[in-house]
């Protein structure tokens, strides 16, 4: 199976390649994308070391397979190029979460809703994900009518950034922040933007996207 993954140099994207790795995911081709500024730096995947392509270079090879995780903008501007190709895309950015003409895929608990003609295919925020693995079988018993969730998330979702302010903390050393306070030893009450709602944007992700998934099994 050809493989693209889309976002390799990003902290979500060298976990992928860690993953694919780990479960000796059946790959004959592997494609790494990235930036320009990216492109032709190399990356070692089961000892065999692979150079960074362009996106466009990476649809030319029109892979099987495309994971994203290089941003919202990113992916609405590539997924499209990708999925005309005839690659299957599968994003782990926002940017196709509530897009009505996309499904929304938790494979543990609504991969059956998926088609060969799906070419796009969004996952949930990451604490939607495990959420509706365990909610998913109470609420087809039971019907649930409210949740009550406490997530506790740590920096490496806000990205490389984050994690180096961390590091920095820890050193003593002045460098730039990815939130507006410490983070070292530190627990920050907000994730993400407020909205008109009071609640964040993180918080009604987990709403909107929980909503959606059982709404296309019948289930809301």
């Amino acid at each position: 199976m050809k493989v693209a993954v889309v976002g390799c140099t990003g902290l979500v994207g060298g976990v992928m390649l860690k993953v694919l790795e780990e479960r000796n995911f059946p790959i004959s081709e592997l494609i790494l994308v990235a930036s320009d500024k990216s492109v032709g730096k190399e990356i070692t995947f089961k000892n065999k070391t692979y150079k960074i392509v362009s996106a466009a270079d990476a649809i030319a090879q029109k892979p099987d397979i495309a994971l994203f995780s290089a941003g919202g903008s990113t992916s609405l501007e590539l997924a499209p190029k990708f999925a005309a190709a005839g690659t299957t895309v599968i994003d782990n950015s926002s940017a196709w979460r509530m897009d009505a003409t996309k499904k929304l895929i938790v494979p543990e608990v609504n991969a059956h809703e998926l088609s060969k003609q799906d070419k796009i295919i969004a996952n949930p925020n990451c604490s939607t994900i495990q959420m509706v693995v365990v909610l998913n079988p109470l609420h087809k018993k039971y019907k649930i009518k409210r949740v009550v969730v406490s997530t506790y998330q740590s920096v490496t979702g806000t990205g490389v950034k984050a994690v180096t302010q961390l590091m920095n903390e820890r050193q003593g050393i002045s460098g730039e922040m990815a939130y507006k306070y410490p983070i070292d030893l530190n627990v920050i009450p907000q994730i993400d933007v407020f909205l008109d709602n009071a609640y964040t944007k993180e918080e009604m992700k987990m709403v909107n996207e929980t909503k959606k998934l059982w709404a296309m099994m019948a289930l809301a």
